[in-house]
């Protein structure tokens, strides 16, 4: 279908465009930007007047719980929140049931997923078989099958030789390895940042040191095997400086900061808030300061949805007994335009954050509105707000500590492949 989309502030992160344009879309791809091709008429036209026309979303983490959770969320109605919230491509973790550790999996999803046709889905596979840090798992086959880097997940690898094993294959095979750094031991049996709110509640702490120990690990295997590592959910304010040194040191390393964890601190536990139960968990104002300021200076690289749908039964009890998780596909555009405003930065270098940089470290052609590209886009009003109700989500999980909230900026359509695959009601 031949689309027209006139009237738009368009805004492209990768090349620096901030500026009224008329953008052309035919055959699945961008078929002109400013001036229209030769011959174009369009069979459908939207009229972005008001609204921002940018890249579709890509999201680093986003948990669609099949195979073997659907109980708390199925593919179809995760994807229909990713585009709802502009959403167009994502990775998912490998921590399904079973994880991500044969080709059959991983191509029985990607089959669904392209079968659904609403939303890019790119699985991360699992660095170890069964993720049980045993064995790895047979990387370059679950490559051919489909998987664009490969993880622990939120499992801990506790045999430092495996990983050192799993980083040097991945090098020599020009594979990434995604990485959330945690230490096992350290974080064992705890549910909370271990502080002042912590000790108040009588909850189990997780120190910053199961994150700093864990990195420092990883930071020297990088070193010693040349491998590509991309760090997941960073959470301190040292993990932070820790990445600053590293890449001053050259080293190829990326990383990334969940949404929840821009803005929310202990403080948000408020009496026991099992929807503020996260992994890692929710550190320090120091620690979520510093996070802010490490996306705003580059040092952290992207904001990820880290959507974790979670049934109400799981979370409707004591907050020590709750399963660790947030929905956040429809809220990642809402809270990385309210960290912009908050810290005063661009639009485009925001945006950014959820397009050309994510799409980059996962290396697949996305993140930018270029000729001959894919149209994968969504349109917004950066000046509507949305109220975060239950009823608003289209996620199955309707768990998210931003419940109640007035976020910015209201999705008004996502195309991808050239189809409008959402289109506000409202």
């Amino acid at each position: 279908m031949k689309i027209l989309i006139k009237n738009g502030r368009l805004i492209d992160p990768a090349s620096g465009t901030d500026a009224p344009r008329n953008v052309y879309v035919a055959a699945g791809k961008i078929a002109g930007i400013g001036n229209a091709p030769a011959g174009f008429t369009p069979e459908r036209t939207l009229d972005a007047a008001g609204l921002a026309v940018c890249p579709g979303l890509v999201d680093l983490s986003a948990r669609l719980r099949e195979p073997g959770f659907e109980y708390k969320a199925t593919l179809e109605s995760e994807m229909r929140a990713a585009v709802a919230g502009g959403v167009t491509s994502l990775a998912c973790p490998p921590d399904t049931d079973p994880p991500l550790d044969e080709p059959g999996l991983v191509e029985m999803l990607t089959f669904r997923a392209r079968s659904l046709n609403l939303v890019r889905v790119y699985p991360i596979g699992a660095l170890t078989a069964g993720l049980a840090g045993e064995r790895l798992a047979e990387m370059a086959v679950l490559h051919d099958a489909g998987c664009v880097a490969f993880s622990q997940a939120d499992t801990p690898l506790v045999d430092t030789q495996v990983l050192w094993r799993a980083m040097q294959y991945a090098s020599t095979l020009g594979f990434s390895v995604w990485l959330r750094p945690m230490d096992g031991y350290l974080a064992r049996d705890g549910v909370a940042h271990d502080g002042e709110v912590a000790s108040r509640l009588g909850l189990a702490g997780i120190p910053a040191l199961a994150e700093t120990v864990a990195l420092a690990t990883i930071l020297q295997l990088a070193r010693a095997s040349g491998a590509r590592v991309h760090l997941c959910r960073l959470s301190t304010a040292e993990a932070v400086t820790m990445v600053r040194r590293a890449k001053e040191e050259g080293l190829a390393i990326t990383c990334d900061v969940g949404a929840h964890h821009a803005h929310l601190s202990e403080m948000d536990l408020g009496y026991f808030d099992s929807h503020s139960h996260l992994v890692p968990p929710l550190r320090s104002l120091r620690d979520r300061d510093a996070l802010r300021a490490g996306l705003a200076e580059g040092t952290i690289d992207a904001i990820c949805s880290d959507h974790a749908p979670v049934d109400e039964d799981a979370k409707q009890i004591p907050f020590g007994e709750s399963e660790a998780g947030a929905t956040g596909l429809e809220l990642l555009l809402p809270l990385t335009l309210k960290w912009a405003s908050e810290t005063k930065q661009p639009l485009a270098k925001a945006l950014a954050a959820v397009t050309s940089r994510p799409a980059a470290i996962l290396g697949i052609d996305a993140g930018t509105i270029a000729l001959g590209g894919p149209a994968d886009l969504v349109l917004f009003d950066p000046e509507d707000h949305v109220r975060i109700t239950p009823e608003f989500l289209k996620s199955q999980g309707k768990n998210t500590p931003f419940l109640g909230y007035e976020l910015p900026a209201r999705v008004r359509y996502t195309l991808v492949g050239g189809k409008v695959v959402y289109a506000s009601a409202g």
